[in-house]
């Protein structure tokens, strides 16, 4: 919903979308947070004007997010939206200054990673049975390609027969920010892909997809955690079952293997090492298990 007192706020959003390139779903987490923001102000405050907002007015709506019921990571997000809002106004030259410098982040237990145990994971591939026919078939492959190589579930939708390259045994995808990544994948999964791509059905004119139903269009993001979720009840009991999961396992798996953490954070398309470091918790769990049963003073 438009807020006619704070006409800053589109050309903002305009800036993520065309300078930035965020997605479609981060951009529309920005524009609630924003107005959900604005529409507080307006409704408690009478609507200050901009440079007229103060740290005060922030935490008064933080404190009503808390009091709500809002988790402290959600609170996180909508702090680091009200940051970048500000900055930008700063950059633009709209304020001198931010209102956020004396807003502190309350603080997030870290949840390790959820994943799948290894065994688990040979069990899906090894012995579930998938229905022999189209469906079956490209569930099969989709499950694979998360496990295989960590994608994230939009790359793994937008994935493009161009993408692929069979020559290298690699895939190349497009993630968050449009960064570009190349993934290694085995000969043999390239063969699965390209043997997969050849035999598609019938589909619409103009649609490159890699993964597509057997009518022929593209796969719908809903229906692919349906798939994953039924798929991994049948060889695992932990709680949640996501596509997400598969990228937690790929990394988990990798790690407590031996692989740098570096050369994990670029396989994962991580802007940051912080965010790939929640992995190493589960290999040091991995050494104390190889500690207890190894040491003799153990």
């Amino acid at each position: 919903m438009p807020i006619p007192q704070y006409p800053q706020l589109q050309p903002f959003l305009d800036y993520l979308k065309f300078e930035k390139r965020y997605s479609q779903h981060t951009l529309l987490s920005y524009q609630n947070d924003l107005e959900q923001f604005f529409a507080y102000l307006a409704s408690q405050f009478d609507a200050p004007a901009l440079n007229k907002v103060t740290s005060m007015y922030i935490r008064s709506w933080l404190a009503e997010l808390k009091e709500g019921g809002l988790s402290s990571k959600s609170i996180n997000r909508k702090i680091s939206t009200l940051r970048s809002f500000f900055k930008y106004q700063m950059k633009t030259g709209s304020l001198e200054q931010t209102p956020m410098t004396t807003v502190t982040a309350p603080r997030v237990n870290k949840r390790l990673p959820v994943f799948v145990e290894q065994n688990d994971m040979a069990l899906l591939f090894e012995h579930v049975a998938f229905s022999d026919d189209w469906q079956g078939r490209t569930e099969r492959l989709v499950l694979e390609l998360f496990y295989h190589t960590g994608m994230r579930l939009s790359e793994l939708i937008n994935l493009k027969e161009s993408q692929l390259d069979a020559a290298q045994s690699q895939v190349k995808v497009l993630g968050k920010g449009n960064k570009e990544r190349i993934l290694p994948v085995s000969a043999e999964l390239m063969r699965t892909l390209k043997g997969y791509v050849q035999d598609k059905p019938i589909k619409e004119s103009g649609i490159q997809q890699v993964f597509v139903t057997e009518k022929g269009k593209p796969l719908q993001p809903r229906s692919v955690y349906a798939f994953v979720k039924k798929h991994l009840a049948q060889v695992t009991t932990i709680q949640k079952k996501s596509p997400h999961v598969l990228r937690h396992s790929f990394a988990t798996h990798l790690m407590n293997n031996g692989a740098e953490l570096n050369a994990v954070k670029e396989l994962l398309g991580h802007s940051s090492l912080a965010a790939t470091q929640i992995y190493t918790h589960n290999t040091i769990e991995k050494l104390k298990e190889v500690f207890q049963k190894a040491h003799p003073k153990a």
